[in-house]
């Protein structure tokens, strides 16, 4: 039986995350890793903070604390929020933690004892004044192609262009503002990438299943051009590299992030002895199907850098089966800005609205194949549309009519008719297709596909309309009750994986206790009968709708300019 090996790519430590980051690979992981455990598979879901690197240095000063200490505030506060959003982990990682140092060096001494790590000088930034070598992002000045002043020496964000330090006019070092700034040659270790150009390539092309675009994304950095990369910094917090003369080292964060993937496994399993082996889901793990969720922005390094750091250690660990690629979310047009706090960021968005809404809307237009633009306006229509007017309106209906009429109970009487019979055909196609659209990773048209069948069910209990068949056919009421009452756990079940605390709430009123309610099975609709005489409870109104002063009070507040 297939397991399946879930991460979505691990969110930087420094800064709460916006909707783009939670939509771009966190939400994603969690909509599937809940849907893979609802058809009873043996689901392992992991995720972590990369905490090492030149913002965390830089942030932790500006802060007045050490960078531990500054980790492990932001990591306990973004873990809460991801908490709150419903992302289901089975273990939320640390890039810093001992396992990782572990592993990391691990990977150093097997690429190195294989060949494939070269030591080489590398022209760098010296200040004199903070007595050290500046990593790209340490330097800052003037931008040679737009002029933006606050440019930094790895990129302008003014105008995007690449650069590098001795591009900048009137460079000076972000740390002390030392402008008396020398070019000095320092040592660094490469990952010996283009050695491995053909047994990367081969693997690419025996993958299936990945985005086109993300395979075609693959195999342009897949050229005879690939270049070795560097793998070691001159910073003070991060792994520290186990080699004489690199003491004052550590290695780069696009090395050691991902090894937190294995490490995150471990450390759950440290944590967890009695429960499975870790090694069991990543070393010769053939029964294990591994499904990465990534931003475009992460793509090359996980379809050509991580992979080369596991293909070139010659260990049979499990490299990623799938990439499931993501595009942009913009907002309102442009770029969402953490300096401005243009657009809508996880912590404001949960005091703002239930994780549900969120969750729904960012799924339901999941930027799979191009950019997604939001808009307060059209998120508020969707949500107003789908979760009130659909499968709130449903929820409200059913359980208040039976609550009313049948004494809050599944009715007994009747036997389902030609009605029930067309129904239950159709709602069963309707099962598959969701599940087929989940399996093949196609987001947006499990929501399309989940809106439909709610929509199925307020097309029939509108027509069957049992609040007239009462006062005629009591029986006949009953049948349309209790079809009506196992629809609406039908929709609730399918849509758990995408919006667990709206469904969680229908599903209780029906009597539905299990944490995780199980998929669906085939004439789902037909083992209505198992459930009479079971208590049911009114269930109010689930999303309350979004008034235009509430629409144009978040357009104002989430702008940029009304903080």
């Amino acid at each position: 039986m297939t397991r399946y090996l879930i991460t979505s790519a691990i969110p930087y430590v420094n800064g709460i995350k916006h909707l783009g980051n939670l939509v771009g690979s966190l939400l994603p992981a969690d909509v599937h890793a809940r849907f893979r455990r609802q058809t009873g598979a043996d689901v392992l879901f992991i995720c972590g903070t990369d905490e090492h690197g030149t913002p965390t240095e830089l942030s932790a000063a500006a802060a007045g604390l050490d960078a531990r200490a500054f980790c492990d505030a932001q990591h306990a506060l973004q873990a809460d929020i991801y908490r709150r959003f419903g992302l289901s982990f089975d273990h939320f990682g640390r890039s810093s933690s001992p396992q990782n140092r572990e592993l990391t060096q691990h990977f150093y001494r097997i690429l190195d004892a294989a060949g494939l790590i070269a030591e080489r000088d590398v022209r760098q930034i010296w200040s004199p004044r903070d007595g050290r070598f500046l990593p790209d992002r340490y330097v800052v000045g003037t931008c040679p192609n737009c002029r933006c002043e606050s440019a930094r020496g790895d990129q302008c964000d003014g105008c995007g262009v690449l650069l590098d330090p001795a591009d900048l006019i009137k460079p000076r070092s972000a740390v002390s503002g030392d402008r008396d700034l020398e070019v000095r040659n320092s040592r660094h270790l490469f990952l010996r990438q283009s050695l491995l150009v053909d047994r990367l390539r081969d693997w690419v092309d025996r993958r299936e299943g990945w985005p086109p675009w993300v395979a075609s994304l693959a195999r342009s950095w897949l050229t005879v051009d690939l270049r070795d990369r560097c793998i070691t910094r001159d910073l003070g917090w991060g792994v520290p590299v186990p080699r004489p003369g690199f003491e004052h080292k550590v290695f780069y964060v696009w090395f050691d992030a991902p090894i937190c993937y294995l490490a995150a496994t471990k450390e759950w399993s440290d944590r967890h002895p009695s429960e499975r082996d870790w090694k069991s889901w990543w070393w010769n793990a053939q029964d294990v199907q591994y499904i990465q969720f990534l931003g475009k922005d992460n793509v090359p390094f996980h379809a050509v850098s991580f992979p080369a750091t596991l293909i070139g250690s010659g260990e049979p660990w499990k490299t990623v089966d799938i990439i499931k690629g993501f595009h942009w979310l913009t907002y309102r047009g442009g770029k969402f800005s953490t300096s401005e706090r243009r657009g809508v960021f996880t912590d404001a968005a949960l005091d703002t609205l239930p994780a549900d809404l969120w969750r729904w809307w960012l799924i339901a237009n999941a930027p799979e194949s191009a950019d997604v633009d939001f808009d307060f306006r059209r998120f508020a229509g969707d949500v107003t549309k789908d979760l009130a007017d659909v499968f709130g309106n449903l929820a409200t209906r059913v359980t208040s009519f039976a609550v009313r009429s049948f004494d809050a109970g599944v009715p007994s009487d009747g036997t389902p008719g030609d009605a029930e019979r067309e129904l239950a055909d159709e709602v069963d196609g309707r099962i598959t297709a969701i599940r087929a659209a989940h399996e093949r990773l196609e987001f947006r048209r499990a929501a399309a596909e989940t809106r439909a069948l709610w929509v199925t069910a307020n097309r029939y209990v509108q027509d069957q309309a049992p609040w007239a068949a009462l006062k005629s056919d009591r029986r006949q009421a009953a049948v349309a009750t209790r079809t009506a009452l196992n629809l609406l756990r039908i929709c609730a079940s399918v849509a758990w994986c995408i919006i667990p605390e709206l469904t969680s709430s229908v599903l209780a009123a029906l009597g539905e206790a299990d944490a995780t309610p199980a998929w669906p099975q085939g004439s789902a609709l037909v083992s209505l009968d198992g459930r009479k005489g079971l208590s049911v409870a009114k269930i109010d109104p689930l999303v309350a709708k979004l008034a235009q002063a509430e629409i144009s009070e978040f357009e104002r507040r989430f702008d940029g300019t009304g903080r």
